[in-house]
């Protein structure tokens, strides 16, 4: 499968401070990236590179296939954006907005898609000086959206956001994601990152230290299993036992996940043995502190490579 975006020995300076180390990774289409790491790691530099704010010393950024620089960037047409605070003129609308940045044939029906999705029908039509720091950040999302990009690079998406509203954009992502569209957020909510991301990029001090998935990560850091209620547990055991799955020794029913794959192949047998499922539940590792060990160890192995080179 082809790269949407591809960044390749990647370094970046301010002056003579070195803020971006041969940064290396792909994305590929349709995929929900997590770009994660703490405060001054690079995330925001990163992303504004990639989108031809800042140029850069070496290495390349391609959105799909076509080389990115503040000189050259033709294939930005091909991505939307949202990173910090989205750029708002005051006395137009929301509905003002969309329809200035808005290309293309069909958009008006995309644009009330949108809406609808973000559920902003009862404020696209007011001016934006009124708008409160919520409001603001989902006409910021939809920007980003209206001209159907392939890539779509986010930067704090939910500050602001109501639970409610967290979830209209959690949905919206997914659905536009099953349609082919790449995502990559940086947040600094994990919880909310945990529920969204298929990969992830863990960034530190510059340095890409972990390209991984979301369930890699967090079965590095601890088993994950799956919890089932059924109407006929002891069956259930011996539909799994045959079938060789690994269970735990807990009195609930519990399926050790080796895979991404465990839960639908685990469903399939259970209704194919005549078995019927009552509850399902994906019991798993957390980000932060998956994330907090990684970080740890990805230090302790710098200062010891450090030191060896002393």
């Amino acid at each position: 499968m082809s790269s949407i975006l591809s960044v390749q020995n990647l370094n970046k300076s301010f002056g003579n401070k070195h803020v971006l180390h041969d940064v290396s990774f792909d994305l590929k289409p349709g995929h929900i990236v997590g770009l994660v790491g703490p405060n001054g790691a690079g995330k925001s530099t990163l992303m504004k590179t990639m989108l031809g704010l800042f140029n850069y010393d070496s290495g390349s950024i391609k959105i799909a296939g076509e080389t990115v620089t503040p000189q050259k960037h033709e294939s930005l047409s091909k991505v939307g954006a949202l990173i910090e605070y989205p750029g708002i003129y005051p006395f137009l609308t929301g509905w003002d907005h969309l329809q200035l940045f808005a290309d293309g044939d069909h958009q008006l029906i995309h644009i009330q898609k949108i809406i609808s999705q973000l559920n902003m029908d009862s404020f696209i039509k007011r001016k934006a000086k009124g708008y409160s720091l919520g409001m603001k950040q989902k006409l910021g999302i939809a920007l980003a959206l209206v001209n159907f990009p392939e890539l779509v690079i986010l930067d704090e998406p939910m500050n602001g956001l109501d639970p409610e509203a967290t979830k209209e954009l959690r949905d919206l992502i997914i659905s536009e994601s099953q349609h082919g569209t790449t995502f990559l957020i940086s947040s600094h909510i994990l919880s909310e990152l945990q529920r969204l991301a298929q990969d992830l990029l863990i960034i530190d001090e510059g340095r890409i230290v972990q390209q991984t998935t979301m369930h890699e990560l967090l079965a590095s850091q601890g088993k994950q299993t799956i919890m089932l209620m059924t109407s006929d547990d002891k069956k259930t055991r011996q539909l799994l036992k045959k079938a060789r799955f690994k269970t735990t020794p807990d009195p609930r029913v519990e399926v050790v996940a080796t895979d991404d794959n465990t839960m639908p192949e685990v469903l399939r047998l259970l209704v194919e043995g005549g078995v019927d499922i009552l509850d399902v539940t994906r019991l798993e590792g957390n980000l932060e502190s998956s994330l907090l060990e990684v970080l740890k160890q990805s230090r302790i192995q710098k200062r010891l490579a450090e030191e060896e080179a002393e």
